[in-house]
């Protein structure tokens, strides 16, 4: 059967669909532990959590499933030099962006504290945690780091946006490396070159892939059917990672708005943004955004853009103005029919094995 291959032995797990692991409070528990459950891999995104928060959440999916799941970081989690911008970089900022949030009827905010990474003490939650998988974004893992993980058998997955970061990713011994392609939602996780430089599709990237490493390759954006599946298997993918399908199920944390946005006639509509979080990501289409495409030096750096943007956020929800709201989404969007996981769990499975058969 098409589902008995590498990646499905490697992991132990039924079926190589993995459900995208969102950060940002997007991810549950219970959505991670559905889908595993389900004989796939659920993922749980947290870059933005504490150790203590990353060792509760662990908890809380053992305590719904005994399979395999994963847990995802960033490498790099700040553009931030020092953790800080100037002060007069700050009040440029805050003058462009003045008029959005005199129409959301807020405050500006005060000047974001500086940021300081998280991520080394976040890896330590992930040794003593011991996931079946630890995927990463953003670069690579330190030698040691990796030597570390493979003594306590935890599987390494890395994302590459092109050619040469998978090529680098498997020149550091990752078990498998997620191709991901231009129609994800979400942030391009780019990491040797710009991410606007980065923007190859899905089903390109994985046979530019497929032709020069020696992992599994894992299919990441524009897929949410078992059509999708069956066509990344045909072009060389020994898994597929669903994103924007699992986040507009009930089971995620995404906002009410959010989920109805993704099964909205807005869904067609999605556009690459610096403008909420300081790195490039897709979401659904915005006037705030397009208005300041190209305009990058109008931003502060990640994080400290989402942090600014956090009031304006904030407040567009509270008055429903939706429109200055990035919701992340792919651009597989409109064609979503599944607001229960276990129920897109099971069509996916399906009909991927009614294709293949």
């Amino acid at each position: 059967m098409w589902y008995n291959n590498k990646v499905t032995e490697m992991l132990g797990i039924k079926y190589p669909i993995m459900q995208g692991p969102f950060g940002g409070g997007l991810s549950t528990p219970k959505l991670a532990a559905t889908v595993s459950n389900m004989g796939g891999l659920g993922g749980y995104g947290a870059y933005t959590m504490s150790p203590q928060d990353i060792y509760d959440i662990d908890k809380q999916i053992k305590a719904l499933t005994n399979n395999p799941y994963n847990i995802n970081l960033w490498v790099s989690d700040t553009d931030a030099i020092n953790g800080t911008v100037s002060n007069e970089v700050y009040e440029y900022t805050k003058q462009r962006f003045k008029p959005y949030f005199d129409k959301a009827g807020v405050e500006m905010p005060d000047k974001p504290a500086p940021f300081k990474s998280r991520f080394e003490n976040q890896l330590q939650a992930i040794l003593d945690i011991k996931p079946k998988v630890f995927s990463f974004m953003f670069g690579l893992l330190p030698e040691d780091v990796m030597e570390q993980c493979r003594k306590r058998g935890i599987k390494l997955v890395g994302a590459a946006t092109t050619l040469d970061e998978a090529i680098a990713l498997n020149n550091t011994g990752v078990d498998m490396i997620i191709a991901s392609g231009f129609e994800a939602g979400g942030h391009r996780p780019s990491f040797l070159a710009p991410a606007e430089q980065s923007t190859t599709g899905t089903f390109v990237l994985i046979q530019l892939i497929k032709e020069k490493v020696s992992v599994p390759v894992i299919a990441a954006g524009g897929i949410a059917t078992g059509s999708g599946i069956a066509a990344a298997f045909t072009l060389g993918a020994d898994a597929v990672q669903i994103g924007t399908a699992f986040l507009a199920c009930e089971e995620s944390g995404a906002l009410p708005a959010h989920k109805e946005a993704l099964f909205s006639d807005a869904a067609k509509y999605t556009m690459l943004s610096r403008a909420y979080t300081g790195r490039l990501g897709r979401g659904i289409s915005t006037q705030l955004g397009l208005d300041l495409i190209g305009k990058e030096n109008d931003l502060l750096p990640f994080p400290l853009q989402t942090t600014f943007m956090s009031v304006l956020r904030k407040a567009a929800l509270e008055k429903q103005k939706h429109d200055m709201v990035l919701f992340w989404g792919g651009q597989i969007a409109p064609i979503l029919k599944h607001r229960k996981a276990d129920e897109l769990m099971k069509s996916l499975i399906a009909d991927t094995t009614d294709i293949l058969h």
